[in-house]
């Protein structure tokens, strides 16, 4: 059995984690940054919407695992820039309904044309097996519970 001494948080799995995630992530977040003037949580709700189509911020939250005020503010911030349209339910008012604007959709496909570039470089250097294998393990951690 190891011993406190013994642990190295270079070892630990939510620090290498975090660390292949924030190097990973750095290039495709300067693109939607500097192109856009995006924060992560808004290009997350604009390919949700992109992907999925019209849909509700509660949608995009359970989807996304993203909490409901970050949805909020980048969803004002994509309506502001004239991405989305918000559209309330006939049926209950409280409810409303995401969906892009042309420029929005346009946005989409840029940066989607970008980011699918940027994940096949990303894998470039990792075989075809390795690379499914490691999606495969990121999605069984990411769907613990």
């Amino acid at each position: 059995m190891k011993s406190a001494k013994d642990f190295d948080v270079r070892q630990f799995l939510p620090y290498l984690l975090n660390q292949a995630a924030e190097a990973s992530s750095l290039e495709f977040q300067k693109v939607y940054k500097d192109k856009y003037g995006m924060l992560r949580n808004e290009w997350r709700v604009l390919f949700h919407l992109g992907i999925y189509g019209r849909m509700t911020a509660s949608d995009i939250g359970a989807r996304a695992q993203m909490h409901k005020t970050k949805i909020s503010r980048a969803v004002q911030r994509l309506a502001e820039r004239r991405y989305l349209t918000r559209t309330r339910a006939d049926k209950d008012r409280r409810v409303e309904y995401l969906t892009l604007t042309p420029a929005g959709q346009q946005v989409y496909r840029d940066l989607k044309g970008i980011a699918q570039d940027y994940d096949a470089a990303l894998t470039d250097s990792i075989s075809i097996e390795e690379a499914n294998m490691l999606r495969g393990l990121l999605l069984r951690l990411a769907q613990r519970d």
